[in-house]
């Protein structure tokens, strides 16, 4: 049984089941963590002694392989990392990473998967303490425990139920009315327009690349759109072959040319989804309608297929299905593609009432960010780490959207992102807001939680001190939230006492060498103002303070930095990604961004999705598995990516197929920029 809460209440609900339970009658699931590639190469490479700083061979090792990287790799990065093959102690460490590859490597507690008794729960399975206080761990792995018949319940984190509780809040306080999910208008146009359009980043579900390229062509209309939308992006139609099937169908359906079900019986377990089966209780449906399957053969076959990742013994039904599908006049090639259906589920595949489910919350989250994209922005922000976006991401692409998003500042920032009214600074307050305010989006302040290394207990201290009445400077800052040296830098340095002491280079000036404020008699006596202390600074140059900022929050508010290097750029050919979005299909291209994230699915066979993005947008990238392995380096060392490939435009959806890649990092300077690789 799974359960999804919000992610940050996931402790909450543990405590609260060892309190209804007892801790006597629960305890949470053990996960085994086996050795792969990385983790043996830097265990062995440790225990034999070879140095295991960063940078060193260890690193350089483990760092040249991937999942997807066949054995042959590891000996070419032994190569690239200037290393021996043939010397002693590296085979030596080659030969043990290779006989403990897949062996245990220790007993972890599950994120929370609880067995629940019905009496005391060390009778049925040997428990021990959890390096957690108040907590309890079976030590068998979780994938045993439904072999034996043991009830596990698993409280699922969320990080969209936390987004969207946040936002429901937000709205409360800017339209002055309660707000609940139940609210939200049901099939909206708009909503569904800008989901046609693949502009989801941030969203639930329909914001990966896959997604992304799916939606324009399957153009969903209505909430069962997107439920098929969440289910056949999925390991299980996509290895089954389904989802070109199905969306041909759909075509003939709008074009009032669907043919007749070939099939008429099977239209009670197929009919939804225009005769391609999607869902796992359609799966048991046709083997029960065609295969004659029992009850229990279904249930046995739904267990299998809910093994995801795992050898649930799909293969075993075969026989079964086919020839049951034979008795029963159904061709061969129609029970071999169901098969291939059934075995796709056994990696990945939705049940409908799961899909539903993520569907919903895919909708909600859709029309946020198209009716309310300050509010959206800023409930994802607050609600990070989660999804397929860094912050970097979500307010680059908040701000091509029309949000005003504000600086981290002393002066008016709270430890999470909060609203400000548009035309000044000043705090959204719950009451109603009259007028044309309703239709205005707020602008967003950036909480202090987005400073690197800032304690939300310091930032606790700010935010009660400023309530008593506004700072005056530093110093008067630093005495009354009692903020050390290491905070005020750590402040001056995401560029957040700009409100007291000007541009980055005077704020570093007036934060350094202020010590801790001591309460004394003093504590609350008037500032008096030191005059002529600060030298003459002169403020920083766009560039620097620009990666200033990504080295202190992860962002800049100031221009992209692609925008810096957009003349550069320019002069050697190389298109925006709004350039490249008017280019007609197969032309050849060159593209410059930023790398944001890398992908390779399972389901991808080899190839890898890189996307880039500058100031204009983003750019999807497609690299063949002999481009990936001809250029590896720059496809996967590379912060800042060229490639020069045929630019594909079909059914609204645009990518760049590589053919050359080129690092060119050293461009960005100092700018510190992250991507999410193999996510």
């Amino acid at each position: 049984i799974d359960v999804d809460f919000e992610h940050e209440r996931r402790e909450e609900v543990i405590q609260y089941i060892y309190g209804k339970y007892g801790i006597g009658r629960c305890a949470l699931a053990a996960a085994l963590s086996t050795y792969r590639t990385r983790g043996s190469v830097r265990d062995v490479g440790k225990a034999l002694g070879l140095d295991d700083n960063p940078g060193g061979p260890i690193d350089a090792v483990a760092r040249s392989v991937h999942w997807f990287d066949d054995p042959q790799r590891l000996h070419r990065g032994l190569i690239e990392a200037g290393l021996d093959p043939d010397s002693r102690v590296v085979q030596q460490w080659m030969s043990i990473v290779q006989e403990i590859h897949g062996f245990p490597r220790h007993l972890s507690q599950h994120v929370g998967g609880f067995v629940i008794a019905r009496d005391q729960i060390s009778r049925l399975v040997p428990i021990e303490n959890a390096a957690m206080k108040d907590r309890r761990v079976i030590q068998w792995d979780k994938d045993d425990l439904e072999s034996l018949g043991l009830l596990k319940v698993d409280v699922l984190a969320l990080g969209m139920l936390s987004c969207i509780r946040r936002a429901l809040a937000f709205m409360a306080l800017w339209h002055g009315r309660p707000w609940r999910m139940q609210d939200i208008p049901r099939e909206d146009k708009a909503t569904y327009d800008m989901v046609c359009n693949a502009d989801t980043v941030g969203t639930f579900q329909i914001e990966s690349r896959a997604q992304m390229s799916m939606l324009p062509r399957l153009k969903p209309r209505c909430l069962y759109d997107l439920v098929i939308e969440v289910a056949i992006v999925r390991p299980g139609p996509i290895q089954g072959g389904m989802v070109h099937p199905y969306l041909k169908r759909r075509e003939q359906l709008k074009a009032n040319a669907l043919p007749p079900s070939k099939y008429p019986a099977l239209d009670a377990a197929l009919g939804r989804t225009l005769g391609v089966p999607i869902f796992q209780e359609q799966v048991m449906q046709i083997c029960s309608i065609a295969a004659g399957f029992t009850p229990g053969e279904a249930d046995q076959l739904r267990r299998a297929m809910a093994a995801w990742r795992r050898d649930g013994h799909v293969d075993k039904f075969e026989t079964r299905i086919k020839d049951g599908m034979a008795a029963r006049g159904y061709d061969a090639a129609f029970a071999d593609s169901i098969f291939k259906q059934i075995c796709g589920f056994g990696e990945y595949g939705f049940p409908e009432s799961h899909a539903y489910s993520f569907a919903l919350l895919a909708y909600v989250s859709a029309w946020l960010k198209c009716h309310e994209p300050a509010i959206f922005v800023a409930a994802l922000l607050n609600s990070q780490p989660m999804g397929f976006y860094a912050p970097s991401q979500l307010v680059q692409d908040a701000k091509r959207h029309g949000v005003e998003v504000r600086p981290v500042d002393v002066s008016d920032s709270d430890w999470d992102c909060t609203l400000e009214h548009p035309h000044a600074p000043t705090p959204v307050r719950p009451e109603p807001v009259e007028g044309p305010a309703c239709r205005t989006q707020p602008a967003v302040r950036l909480g202090l939680r987005m400073v690197s290394g800032f304690a939300q207990a310091s930032a606790e201290r700010v935010t009660s001190a400023r309530r008593t009445s506004t700072f005056a400077s530093v110093d008067d800052l630093a005495r009354r939230a009692q903020l050390d040296a290491r905070d005020l830098q750590t402040l001056a340095h995401a560029d957040a006492l700009q409100s007291l002491a000007g541009h980055r280079r005077r704020q570093l000036w007036s934060a350094a060498g202020q010590g801790r404020a001591e309460k004394s008699l003093l504590a609350d006596a008037p500032i008096i103002e030191r005059a002529n202390e600060q030298p003459d600074l002169f403020e920083a140059p766009e560039g620097e303070a620009i990666a200033l900022d990504y080295a202190a929050t992860g962002l800049t508010l100031r221009r992209h930095p692609l925008a810096l290097l957009r003349e550069r750029i320019a002069r050697r050919g190389w298109r925006s990604a709004e350039q490249l979005a008017q280019l007609k299909d197969g032309t050849s291209a060159w593209a410059c961004g930023i790398v944001t994230m890398r992908q390779q699915p399972e389901t991808a066979k080899g190839v890898i999705f890189v996307t880039l993005e500058d100031e204009t947008g983003s750019v999807n990238i497609i690299v063949w598995r002999h481009v990936r392995e001809r250029q590896r380096p720059a496809l996967l060392r590379s912060r800042l990516l060229a490639v020069a490939g045929q630019w594909q435009s079909k059914d609204g959806t645009t990518h760049l197929i590589a053919r050359r890649l080129v690092d060119m990092t050293p461009w960005l300077g100092a700018v510190a920029t992250s991507s999410r690789d193999f996510y």
